[in-house]
C-alpha cells in the first residue's frame, strides 16, 4: 500500500460518513491521492481508496505503520456522530482521536491534522448572542460532551507544539449525503412518500445556522494549506434562520406547494440550543475562506440525495428531532 508519489496523499478518517465522502470528493478534486478509513466499506461509492479499519481498536504502532506506508500530507478526523450514551466517559470519548492524534505524530514526515468537531461543543447561548471561539463551552448532551473532549485533545496538543492541526467546529450540515437522521433528511423522507397529501408537523420557535457540506469541505481544504492559522475555527454559514423559513426553503427547493406542511406549533424532541448564531469571521480572515452555497441551493441537493436513496430503498430515519 503505497501513495502515488505524483500526488500527496491525503487521509479521511470516517471518510465514509455524511461529511467525510464530501471531504473525499474535495480532496479528490483537489488533486490529492485520497484514502477513506472507516470500519465497514459503504454501500455507495466514495471518491478515495478504501481502507477497512478499526481506528480505535488498531494499536497505536499499527496505525502508524500504515500511514507512514501512505505518507499524508493531511489527515482529517470526520468521525462522530449522534446517539451516544449519556454514561460515555471521558476515555471512550477519546477511542479514536487520542490513538490517531498519537500515530500521526509518530510519522516521518510533517502531515497536518484536520479535526472536525461541532459547535454543540459551546452548548446553548442567549438568544441574541453570537457563537465565538471564545465563548466557554457548556455542552449539555452526551454528544456535544464528547466532541468536546475530542478537540480539547487535539487543541492541546497543538498548543504544546506537539501536533500541527487545527480544530473546524462546525455547524449543522445540509446539502449532498446528508445524514439519515437529520431532521431535514427525515422531513424531505416524509414529504417523498406523501406526495401530494402532504404531512403534519410539530415545529418549535428555533433558529439555526445550516451550513452546506461541500462549503465544510472548502474549509478543510483552506485550514489544510494554511498551517499559520488559529487552531480552533468555527465554520457555518453565518447565520440563523427560523426553522419554519428553512422548512419553507426545503419545501420550494423541493417543487412542493407550500401547503405541503402544515406546521403546528408543539413540543419536539431537540439536540440543539433554542438559537445557533455563529460568527464565522475568524474562518473567513485567517483561511479566506467563505461559505459559497445558499440555503435554497443546499436544500435542492438534499431533495436530489433524498429522492435518489429513498428510490434506492435506503431509507432515513423516523425521528423529526432537531439538531
Amino acid at each position: 500500500m503505497t501513495a502515488d508519489p505524483s500526488r500527496p496523499a491525503a487521509v479521511v478518517v470516517g471518510g465514509t460518513g455524511c461529511v467525510g465522502r464530501r471531504f473525499c470528493a474535495a480532496l479528490t478534486d483537489a488533486g490529492y491521492r485520497v484514502y477513506a478509513v472507516a470500519r465497514h466499506r459503504p454501500s455507495r461509492p466514495v471518491a478515495a481508496e478504501m481502507l477497512a479499519m478499526d481506528v480505535a481498536a488498531t494499536p497505536v504502532a499499527e496505525l502508524a505503520r500504515t500511514l507512514a506506508e501512505l505518507r499524508p500530507a493531511a489527515v482529517v478526523n470526520a468521525t462522530g456522530g449522534w446517539g451516544l450514551a449519556e454514561g460515555e466517559t471521558r476515555d471512550g470519548a477519546l477511542a479514536v482521536v487520542a490513538p490517531l492524534t498519537e500515530a500521526v505524530r509518530r510519522l516521518p514526515g510533517p502531515a497536518r491534522f484536520v479535526h472536525v468537531g461541532s459547535v454543540h461543543e459551546y452548548g446553548p447561548v442567549p438568544r441574541d448572542g453570537w457563537i465565538t471561539e471564545e465563548t466557554e463551552p457548556a455542552p449539555p448532551t452526551p454528544y456535544a460532551r464528547t466532541k468536546l473532549a475530542e478537540s480539547r485533545h487535539v487543541l492541546e496538543l497543538i498548543r504544546a507544539g506537539r501536533l500541527d492541526g487545527v480544530v473546524l467546529r462546525l455547524a449543522n450540515t445540509v446539502g449532498p449525503d446528508p445524514a439519515p437522521e437529520s431532521f431535514f433528511t427525515v422531513v424531505a423522507t416524509r414529504l417523498h412518500r406523501a406526495g401530494a397529501e402532504g404531512i403534519e408537523l410539530n415545529v418549535t420557535d428555533v433558529e439555526r445556522d445550516y451550513v452546506d457540506s461541500r462549503d465544510a469541505a472548502s474549509a478543510v481544504l483552506a485550514a489544510i494549506g494554511d498551517r499559520g492559522a488559529d487552531p480552533l475555527l468555527n465554520i457555518g454559514s453565518g447565520r440563523a434562520l427560523p426553522i419554519r423559513e428553512l422548512l419553507r426553503i426545503l419545501v420550494a427547493a423541493g417543487g412542493l406547494p407550500a401547503s405541503a406542511v402544515r406546521m403546528r406549533t408543539g413540543a419536539v424532541a431537540s439536540r440543539g440550543a433554542d438559537c445557533t448564531r455563529i460568527d464565522i469571521s475568524r474562518a473567513r480572515r485567517l483561511l479566506r475562506w467563505r461559505p459559497r452555497y445558499t440555503v435554497a441551493e443546499s436544500m435542492r441537493a438534499t431533495w436530489d440525495s433524498v429522492r435518489a436513496a429513498d428510490d434506492a430503498g435506503m431509507t432515513a430515519g423516523t425521528t423529526s428531532s432537531i439538531g
